[in-house]
């Protein structure tokens, strides 16, 4: 399967700062990627490059183009959520839906009114009349009645409540994804989109620090909870990360093979999170 983007030494700078480090990745289409970083890792940068609005060193190619010479053609197949709301509070529901089906040639009017039929929003609101949970459901149905090949979403969540969550990311798969499709998100609350995720990437310091598959990822990344008396020998082990929890230790390991690991206690598949802080540790500082 052809790649969706495809990232060789990709560089941009702040003055002296390097937001983005020569950063190399390739992602392939019908992939549902989760791009994870701390405030200030390149994360926003990165997505500005690929959605050609900053410019850069290095190469990109995001769906066979260059964002910075190709971005009106782009823009026919991605589109873009964020966690700020970019509808003007004036406009009401259907003046939004008529807007965007008139600039959008692939813009399917039915799929969208089909989508806002099972929200409680009416055709005559106005945005400035709506929580920003059901801003998001406006935003959402306008996007996925656009056939787009590539999905970015920037903590599209972001302030809402759980129950708006699932419902996000329920709709996405749902109604959204397939296997021509990608979706590249990038978020903080990591536990509620573990479950939707093909692929990982972490992001620290404008360098991509780990870029795995999920199922990749359960094999070389484990965690053994050990009891006390065996804890210098998991210690030999070099592990990742190392935390106490009731009384026991558990560790993390990278590459470590399954049967040693098991000599010394219940060994289980690490969470997104629990490897996202180990990795990240000394970021904070």
């Amino acid at each position: 399967m052809s790649a969706a983007i495809e990232a060789a030494k990709l560089t941009k700078r702040y003055s002296s700062t390097k937001a983005l480090d020569e950063v190399d990745f390739s992602i392939q289409a019908g992939r549902i990627i989760g791009l994870i970083g701390p405030n200030g890792a390149g994360k926003t940068t990165a997505l500005k490059a690929i959605l050609g609005l900053t410019d850069f060193e290095g190469s990109l190619s995001v769906l066979g183009k260059d964002p910075r010479k190709s971005r009106e053609d782009l823009m026919r197949d991605v589109c873009f959520i964020a966690d700020v709301a970019v509808l003007p509070r004036w406009i009401r529901v259907h003046q939004a839906i008529d807007f965007v089906e008139a600039i959008h040639p692939r813009f399917d009017r039915a799929r969208c009114e089909q989508f806002l039929a099972r929200t409680k929003l009416q055709p005559q609101q106005k945005v400035k009349q709506l929580s920003k949970g059901m801003i998001v459901q406006l935003h959402l149905a306008l996007v996925m009645a656009i056939d787009a090949k590539l999905l970015v979403l920037d903590e599209p969540t972001l302030g809402l409540d759980i129950l708006y969550r699932k419902q996000f990311y329920q709709s996405l798969l749902e109604d959204y994804f397939d296997e021509d499709k990608t979706i590249l998100v990038t978020t903080h609350q990591v536990e509620e989109i573990e479950h939707i995720l093909t692929d990982l990437m972490f992001i620290r310091d404008g360098k991509v620090v780990l870029n795995t598959d999920m199922d990749s990822m359960g094999e070389r990344f484990i965690e053994v909870m050990v009891n006390p008396d065996k804890a210098d020998a998991a210690r030999q082990l070099q592990p990742l990360d190392e935390r106490s929890v009731f009384g026991k230790n558990i560790f993390l390991f990278d590459g470590i093979e399954r049967a040693r690991l098991e000599a010394l206690g219940e060994t289980r598949r690490p969470s997104v999170s629990d490897l996202f802080v180990a990795t990240m540790k000394g970021t904070y500082a």
